[in-house]
């Protein structure tokens, strides 16, 4: 799309350069939201590939994703055969609503601070206890628990002009076995329900739910628990009017989804412990 209202793209080479924020200024990553609609509150785009940050490295401790980084180059990264979470991965970047060739221009960070119920990457990141990395204006960067960084449906915890820098997935949580589960209307859909469960060597049971609800709910079990248990525990968390409502699915019917789920990530999980 064509959006006559951007006079201005910037290509600084680092954040430090860009020394003053006002309203009208925009972060420009993957671009495929912000040129999908009209944007008559900006005048300048800064562009983050500008930057030249690392795609994807992988470490001793875990896999460092750099918000600039393309979903696709998630989807096709290799990852080590240790890391049992691995197959997470092309799971979670081909849950989107996107077509081949959004998904070789969005990137990771977007996605994020999209903050949309069905942001896959965020399931993604929340299922694997990320930590993100953020770039205030005027302070030293600060670290954000994935779980902690989405507040509501297009709400997260950014201040005017603060970026996302990076993602960190550690180690141990890559190593985790898991289940996943998802829904959507049509096959090719924007997610109704997103379901993902990770457990450890001693048989806990840590149960992300996304998509179904405004925001990422996570429940962790220190050992197996029973179905009840976890039914009780997204009875607490998850208050009356806490499912998301739009045209892919009714409250109702995300409760069912997020419930049924529950119990077939719980029951793969506690099988394979046993």
């Amino acid at each position: 799309m064509d959006i006559n209202t951007i006079r201005h793209i910037e290509r600084p080479r680092s954040a430090d350069d860009v020394t003053l924020w006002r309203d009208g200024l925009a972060w420009l990553s993957g671009g495929t939201w912000l040129f999908s609609e009209p944007q008559p509150a900006l005048d300048t785009l800064i562009d983050l590939r500008a930057f030249d940050w690392p795609a994807l490295t992988i470490t001793e401790d875990g896999l460092d994703i750099a918000a600039t980084a393309r979903i696709a180059e998630l989807d096709a990264l290799e990852y080590p055969a240790a890391w049992t979470a691995g197959p997470l991965f092309p799971l979670c970047c081909r849950a989107l609503l996107m077509s081949f060739k959004i998904a070789h221009e969005a990137s990771v960070g977007g996605n994020i601070c999209m903050s949309l119920p069905a942001g896959a990457m965020i399931s993604l990141t929340t299922a694997l206890e990320g930590i993100y990395t953020l770039q205030p204006r005027d302070a030293a960067p600060r670290q954000v628990a994935a779980i902690d960084f989405v507040t509501g449906n297009r709400a997260n915890v950014l201040a005017p002009g603060e970026l996302l820098r990076s993602i960190h997935l550690p180690a141990a949580a890559l190593t985790r076995r898991f289940a996943f589960r998802r829904s959507s209307l049509t096959h090719l859909g924007r997610s109704a329900a997103l379901l993902i469960g990770t457990s450890g060597p001693d048989g806990d049971l840590l149960l992300t739910i996304t998509a179904s609800t405004f925001r990422p709910v996570q429940l962790g079990f220190p050992k197996a628990p029973s179905a009840a248990d976890v039914r009780r525990a997204i009875d607490a968390a998850i208050p009356q009017g806490g499912y998301f409502d739009d045209v892919n699915g009714l409250p109702a019917y995300r409760r069912h989804l997020t419930y049924h789920f529950a119990e077939q990530i719980r029951a793969e999980l506690a099988g394979g412990a046993a």
